[in-house]
């Protein structure tokens, strides 16, 4: 069963073997999870949000085509759930961690080096938070999730193009808050 493309475990799914939703989600918890936690810094939330995305996967199995990619599929989903579950709350939270990021400098030994890292994480949390919910999505997916263009827009319901658009805007617009942040 491990061998299975996610397409072609869904595609069963979607016949009736609803087993196989449990291998998809195995594959992609930690994926979503982190989307989430990315998305809204609550990791309960981001837990009880990941389930709803397989819950929401099973009860629409029946519009899988299997054309395109199921990770597109799956985060058009997931950004669903998270746009309804705000929606529904009224009190979306600005807050975004970017301690998933971390890992992504390296790690220097000297001490003045990791003060500037950890100065550098800080200013872009902040300018992560500025940023309007719509593009931080953007940015979550294409850099921290590493998505291809051609997925991203998938989700976002527009073109390749215009999620590589869209993503260089938002990029732009985090290094311009990020350099007035770090003027201060």
């Amino acid at each position: 069963m491990q061998g299975l493309t996610d397409n072609a475990l869904m595609l069963q799914v979607r016949s009736g073997d609803i087993q196989k939703l449990g291998l998809l989600y195995e594959r992609h918890k930690k994926r979503l999870f982190g989307f989430f936690y990315n998305m809204n810094s609550d990791a309960a939330l981001s837990e009880d949000l990941v389930q709803n995305v397989f819950i929401r996967l099973l009860k629409y199995k029946h519009t899988y085509t299997g054309e395109g990619s199921f990770i597109a599929w799956m985060f058009k989903t997931a950004r669903n759930v998270n746009y309804d579950h705000f929606k529904k709350n009224k009190a979306q939270d600005k807050n975004y961690n970017l301690d998933s990021v971390a890992y992504k400098l390296d790690d220097g030994n000297d001490v003045e080096s990791n003060v500037m890292q950890k100065d550098t994480i800080a200013i872009l949390k902040i300018a992560m938070r500025k940023m309007e919910p719509e593009k931080r999505e953007v940015l979550v997916l294409s850099k921290f999730k590493e998505m291809k263009f051609s997925d991203i827009g998938e989700v976002l319901g527009c073109s390749e193009g215009a999620a590589k658009v869209k993503a260089h805007r938002a990029l732009k617009e985090l290094r311009e808050i990020f350099q007035q942040l770090e003027e201060r």
